[in-house]
């Protein structure tokens, strides 16, 4: 085998440049885990289906078992360990844990990527839509009920900051 068939890339992952070569065949998941030694991300069915893998390709949710890595070149690729100061994960985080939304945890990765994708484009999200935005990930321990709530406490700390007065009005004195 020769090393034609090998191709040089160069991405952003998690706000870092990165310059590396991969087979045209490797998939994303594969070059974060075995190559960048990155491995929050978990595969789970590599068909795309389960969403165990989902992380963020130019700040939308991707399936990395599906996505070759050759596709992101020039990319801002953001895996789950990228959101280690991010004020919305963290959050999520809490709120996982509050809601016990978390039982293996091999879902957990690629369910938060989709929570905060659900929490910072639908701010207005109700319950129906959290479920539909969530339908791409699959979790066979907790039956959603808790990560819904944990994304709902988010959702609804969120509107609730909104909706508070700013602080109180400056009264005029007069002498």
């Amino acid at each position: 085998m020769t090393d034609t068939f090998i191709q040089p890339i160069e991405l952003t992952l998690n706000r870092a440049k990165v310059s590396s070569v991969v087979e045209p065949r490797t998939n994303l998941a594969d070059f974060l885990r075995e190559q960048q030694m990155l491995c929050g991300t978990n595969i789970g069915c590599e068909q795309g289906v389960c969403g165990a893998c989902t992380l963020l390709v130019d700040g939308v949710p991707t399936r990395s078992c599906i996505t070759p890595a050759i596709a992101c070149a020039g990319s801002d690729v953001q895996s789950i360990e990228g959101f280690d100061n991010d004020a919305t994960m963290n959050e999520l985080r809490a709120a996982f844990s509050a809601e016990h939304a978390l039982q293996c945890g091999y879902c957990t990765p690629g369910m938060l990527v989709t929570a905060r994708d659900i929490v910072t484009r639908l701010p207005d999200a109700d319950d129906a839509r959290v479920r539909l935005e969530l339908s791409g990930n699959l979790c066979r321990c907790t039956g959603y009920v808790g990560i819904v709530r944990a994304i709902r406490r988010v959702l609804d700390a969120r509107r609730a900051l909104a909706t508070e007065p700013v602080g109180t009005p400056l009264l005029a004195v007069t002498a």
